[in-house]
């Protein structure tokens, strides 16, 4: 059996857009959470630090000096962990939304299966970016192993969008 990749790149549909934006959105919010919180950790951290030590009798406990570097330091070391899961997440999304393409592969089916626990069929793919996808009943028994099926993902998120 001979495997030929078919990749080639089209345009976002108005839907498919939409669902990149709202996706963008729910992130964008989620990682805006996730700043505030450790901020007021940033803030409270060295404050209950210096609460221990006043508490073991360090006479030097409330340092305004070792309070503001317990201070940088955790906003330096969370800054870095937000910067990498935005590079890592919603700068992919965004580029996707800027670019407004999409990536579409020639795959072939590599497997079937039917789940009887949650009545889904699935086929696995020869896609390196998608290994399987959940199709409907009547395309499941109209497709054999060695078919080729398209998947539709976006390029940069790798968000996959569907399979004709």
């Amino acid at each position: 059996m001979d495997v030929h990749l078919i990749k080639y790149k089209t345009a976002l549909s108005k839907d498919e857009l939409s669902f990149l934006k709202q996706k963008e959105m729910k992130e964008r919010k989620q990682l805006y959470k996730v700043v505030r919180v450790l901020m007021i950790m940033c803030f409270i951290c060295p404050f209950a630090g210096a609460w221990i030590k006043a508490l073991k009798g360090d006479e030097l406990a409330f340092s305004y000096l070792y309070y503001f570097l317990g201070v940088t330091f955790l906003m330096f070391f969370s800054g870095i962990g937000v910067f990498m899961s935005y590079r890592a997440h919603l700068y992919k999304v965004r580029q996707d939304i800027r670019h407004a393409t999409k990536t579409v592969e020639t795959v072939q089916i590599t497997r079937k299966q039917y789940m009887p626990s949650n009545n889904t069929y699935y086929f696995y793919l020869s896609s390196p970016v998608k290994l399987s996808i959940e199709v409907e009943e009547e395309y499941y028994r109209s497709l054999e192993k060695g078919d080729q099926v398209n998947i539709e993902y976006t390029p940069y998120s790798k968000q996959y969008l569907g399979y004709f």
